[in-house]
């Protein structure tokens, strides 16, 4: 099919920004039960700028979202690959494009197909590392796929936080030290996995881009530049600083030996917990009014930790919004 009658790569007019998406979505075209038409209508709902549709080892979806996207709305080309021993997402992949699945850990031919999707431009996300079914838990190593999803949506639960959503977390949260001492960035993000109604944005991902594109979102991605919240009510500002220059969400600041002074500002959780996290586990915490909006002020040192982190919390313990972390150099 000509590309004509695919979603077009970027949204004019939309530059530099926050923009808010998720990238695991599933329509009646592989087994979910919405159509890409109330797929659109819900994303723009939950207040999204974009969405990646993700059928199971099918591309047959790519086409039929090209008249659903208007000019507010960005759709990324993607697929889960559903194989014997965990599922990823190939996103970012070409129009038509379908990744192979038929495969397990044991027949050593996921890194082919990791490759194949990088050659096209795309990213590849490991998939509810901690699902508790036949297949969805993820039994291959992280080398190679360039986030993680440590927050997927509702399933079995009937809240958007559950127990393979902090098992998941723990797991990335123990390797990011060691990732960032080796150089490597293997950031988190968050997906809803929409299958029924009133799933989509639940979670999603919030991330800096240069613009509104297929290209762009998937930079910010790949570099952690982004953070994840439980819904669109839910935002979420994180600067360190040290002397004169600062850093934000998945960049480096340099401190020169010197205290390093955090700063977090969140609306949308009353009452809720702010914590950091280093490479020492969790290192402060503190209360927000209830309101639900305020700020919390911490000081770190570089030889403390190469990097912070932040969690917030309800009150009753479910996660409203984590951060990938600012490295401390």
């Amino acid at each position: 099919m000509p590309e004509s009658e695919f979603p077009p790569t970027r949204v004019a007019g939309r530059g530099r920004g926050w923009y808010r998406g998720d990238c695991h979505v599933h329509s009646v075209h592989s087994d979910g039960s919405l159509t890409p038409e109330q797929l659109a209508a819900g994303a723009r709902a939950a207040g999204l700028d974009f969405l990646a549709t993700t059928e199971h080892n099918t591309s047959g979806a790519h086409s039929a979202w090209n008249r659903h996207v208007g000019d507010d709305l960005l759709v990324i080309l993607g697929e889960e690959v559903t194989t014997r021993t965990g599922h990823w997402l190939a996103l970012g992949i070409g129009p038509g494009q379908v990744v192979d699945w038929q495969y397990g850990l044991r027949d050593d031919r996921v890194g082919r197909h990791l490759d194949e999707v990088h050659r096209a431009g795309g990213l590849c996300v490991a998939a509810h590392p901690h699902a508790p079914y036949a297949s969805g838990t993820f039994m291959y190593p992280y080398q190679g796929f360039d986030t993680v999803e440590v927050w997927n949506g509702q399933w079995s639960s009937d809240v958007p936080w559950n127990a393979d959503n902090e098992a998941a977390l723990a797991e990335w949260g123990r390797g990011l030290a060691a990732d960032i001492h080796q150089g490597h960035r293997r950031p988190a993000m968050g997906n809803s996995d929409t299958h029924l109604a009133d799933q989509i944005g639940i979670p999603h991902t919030v991330v800096l881009a240069e613009e509104l594109g297929t290209d762009a979102i998937l930079a910010g991605i790949r570099t952690g530049r982004s953070w994840i919240a439980e819904s669109a009510a839910v935002d979420l500002s994180f600067t360190v600083s040290a002397g004169d220059r600062s850093a934000g969400i998945g960049e480096r600041l340099w401190t020169g030996g010197a205290p390093a002074e955090v700063r977090v500002d969140v609306r949308g959780v009353p009452s809720g917990t702010v914590s950091f996290h280093t490479e020492r586990g969790r290192a402060h915490h503190a209360s927000l009014p209830g309101s639900g909006s305020g700020a919390v002020e911490w000081r770190i040192g570089t030889a403390e930790s190469a990097f912070v982190r932040v969690e917030v919390r309800h009150p009753d313990g479910r996660m409203a919004a984590l951060s990938n972390p600012v490295v401390l150099t």
